[in-house]
């Protein structure tokens, strides 16, 4: 059984792409099949370059400051939930240990 790799496109292709269905009027489908692509995957494409015009299709590693502070604050409760945890264990070790 063969394994399919994914195809990875450049942030410059996204945006051509994206003005192809935007400024020459091409539908999505037609833009997608001419291109080689999944439809939906050029709505998406399409969808954030609207919602995040300057900043749309940042590559990899390259994440908006929100999204630093999410990641940042997902760990954050990770470590809080664990620390949680473990001060609930040892509450309990030692009212058992008191008796």
């Amino acid at each position: 059984m063969t394994r399919k790799t994914r195809k990875h496109y450049t942030a410059e292709f996204k945006r051509e792409a994206v003005r192809l269905v935007e400024t020459e009027g091409s539908k999505v489908a037609e833009a997608a099949r001419s291109l080689d692509l999944n439809a939906t995957m050029l709505g998406r494409w399409r969808q954030e370059a609207r919602e995040e015009a300057t900043s749309a299709f940042p590559g990899k590693g390259h994440r908006s400051p929100e999204q630093d502070e999410l990641r940042r604050l997902r760990a954050d409760n990770t470590r809080l939930r664990l620390e949680r945890e473990i001060l609930k264990k040892a509450t309990a070790f030692c009212a058992r240990e008191g008796n």
